[in-house]
């Protein structure tokens, strides 16, 4: 049956794409920022109720998340269809109008076939990416307990899978002195000082870091006049590591010089912590089966360079609890977060990839809901690959 199915699945999306293609074009006129994407949850909403799906918002808590469901016949896994739709303070400068789209067409190619194959497919809203944390929110209250397999596609100026990412949080320091008059700064308590003194540690620290381990900062508030010795200061610092465990050997470096920084000068300090971004984990036997109905659409998709270098996303927790891919599908040329993709993201081009894209993730979908045994090759390379942390060392609650 599997041809057949291929067939249908393909046919709807092509039936469907001019509706696609007025979504991703609606959302990317109509950006939203973090946990404020009420015009895109209500879009993606409504077309999921209108080709079958039951919709509930609000998973976990989050206003702009749902879930939406379809069920097939008893007794098979669950595949979620993940989408993500927040936007930039510039815009859809990352494309996640294509994300959402893309999820979109793959839904309603995949319920077209469901009621013949057996188990479920949840199309689940993940706002809040762009550094609120919505996966992580999502995983925090255990959303992904009853999901077996997940995937999503991300636009791209290249054609890719297996691509990783770095475990990452940010880190605000509050540093709390004493005010005095820039002639007698021996009677107040420099904060300045501290925070000058906290980027001088870290960077002492460097060579003592796990590898591929960075860190940046910036100063957020430094005084309010020269001739005044500032009693606030504040800063913060995004951390990263290859891997949660190297991540947390970086938080404990950042958290002796707070410590150090206080004995010098005798300031105080408080410390705000950002949701960690853990590590990415891409299946491969999932990766594979994406890019060879990717490459029979005619487009080639590479693999990561041995060099090249990560940014972080939330999808890596979700690696933590299932297998998980979040192949990359080229738009343009442009690199994301810069205008150049944000025009890319709503060219004719990216939304006819899109289309190709949604097809390729409803018959990856379709394959592991036929296939027993590449369930079983997905589920053994999981439960090999991917390491097991303690809620308390991801930041989860409880």
């Amino acid at each position: 049956m599997t041809k057949e199915h291929y067939e249908s699945i393909t046919a709807k999306i092509d039936q469907v794409s001019g509706e696609l293609k007025e979504l991703a074009l609606a959302l990317h006129s109509h950006p939203e920022l973090a946990f404020h994407e009420f015009f895109a949850c209500d879009q993606l909403c409504g077309i999921l109720e209108k080709y079958g799906y039951q919709v509930q918002k609000g998973a976990a808590g989050m206003e702009t998340s749902f879930i939406g469901e379809m069920k097939g016949k008893e007794g098979g896994p669950t595949v979620a269809l993940l989408a993500e739709y927040d936007a930039l303070p510039m815009g859809h400068a990352c494309g996640h109008n294509l994300i959402a789209t893309m999820s979109m067409g793959a839904a309603i190619g995949i319920g077209e076939v469901l009621k013949e194959l057996c188990g479920r497919v949840l199309v689940i809203g993940t706002p809040a990416e762009e550094g609120g944390g919505g996966k992580v929110i999502l995983c925090d209250h255990g959303v992904f307990q009853d999901v077996d397999f997940a995937m999503m596609i991300h636009p791209a100026k290249r054609n890719m899978v297996q691509r990783g990412g770095l475990a990452v949080k940010q880190v605000k320091i509050e540093y709390f002195g004493k005010p005095a008059h820039g002639t007698r700064p021996e009677e107040g308590i420099n904060a300045l000082s501290a925070v000058i003194q906290t980027f001088n540690l870290m960077d002492a620290q460097r060579a003592l870091l796990p590898l591929k381990s960075s860190v940046n900062g910036y100063i957020i508030e430094g005084g309010t006049a020269s001739n005044v010795i500032p009693e606030y200061a504040s800063c913060e610092f995004c951390i990263r590591g290859d891997k949660v465990k190297d991540l947390l050997v970086v938080e404990a470096a950042l958290k002796r010089a707070i410590q150090t920084v206080n004995t010098l000068f005798g300031t105080t300090a408080k410390t705000q912590d950002s949701l960690m971004y853990t590590e990415r984990y891409s299946n491969r036997m999932m990766d594979e089966t994406f890019k060879g109905h990717l490459e029979e659409m005619g487009e080639t998709v590479e693999y990561p360079a041995p060099t090249m270098k990560y940014g972080s996303s939330d999808i890596g927790n979700v690696s933590l609890e299932v297998p998980t891919i979040q192949p990359y599908l080229k738009i343009g040329d442009a690199d994301t977060h810069t205008h150049g993709f944000l025009e890319a993201a709503k060219s004719d081009h990216a939304l006819n990839q899109a289309v190709k894209g949604a097809k390729a993730l409803a018959l990856t979908a379709c394959d592991i809901l036929e296939s027993k045994e590449l369930q079983e090759k997905i589920r053994a390379e999981f439960e090999k690959t991917v390491p097991r942390y303690t809620r308390e060392q991801l930041g989860y609650h409880g």
